[in-house]
């Protein structure tokens, strides 16, 4: 689907020079002289290239539409992470590399949304929240508790965490997937 220049949202999944781009920014500008334009922050899909541009009102450019289905997680093997759709159980093999940092957060059965195009995988969504163990942490001081420091904590997936003082060794806590966060104590 074409749209013009000045149409161009954060969010949206361009095809631009032969390539496809996330839409990180844009920002409308018009500037005292001469015509409006759109001043766009691009990311691209397929590698970790960004690319800032500038789309007049009268620019066409190719707006792409990506499906996304859920999938299940089920296994990782040789640096490969096995997934399965949920509504036709076909299955399909993504690198943990294309995963990402992200990798870490993968448990068994976890349902995540697989970013498809053309039928090929170019994005993965995971929860926006997890629950997981502390598996070490320094322990609580008496009395540190009513100020707001927090401390260093390792998860049950060896991610590393700061934590209120309060939370100690084997509490349940809600992490933020997209910046790794503590969020809130859970049984």
């Amino acid at each position: 689907m074409k749209v013009n220049g000045n149409q161009i949202f954060p969010g949206n999944i361009i095809e631009y020079k032969n390539s496809l781009w996330s839409v990180v920014k844009a920002q409308a500008v018009k500037p005292g002289k001469g015509g409006a334009f759109n001043q766009v922050e691009l990311k691209s899909i397929t590698g970790n290239t960004k690319l800032n541009e500038r789309f007049r009102s009268d620019d066409s450019i190719e707006l792409v539409r990506i499906e996304s289905y859920e999938f299940q997680y089920l296994y990782s093997n040789d640096g490969k992470a096995v997934f399965m759709n949920k509504d036709t159980f076909e299955q399909v093999e993504l690198e943990e590399e294309f995963i990402g940092e992200k990798k870490a957060y993968l448990q068994d059965g976890m349902n995540v949304q697989i970013e498809l195009y053309d039928e090929k995988p170019i994005g993965i969504i995971f929860p926006k929240q997890l629950i997981l163990k502390i598996k070490d942490t320094e322990p609580t001081i008496k009395g540190q508790t009513a100020s707001s420091s927090y401390k260093p904590a390792i998860l049950e997936n060896n991610l590393r965490v700061m934590v209120p003082s309060f939370i100690s060794v084997g509490d349940n806590i809600i992490v933020d997937t997209n910046d790794s966060s503590y969020i809130k104590r859970t049984d």
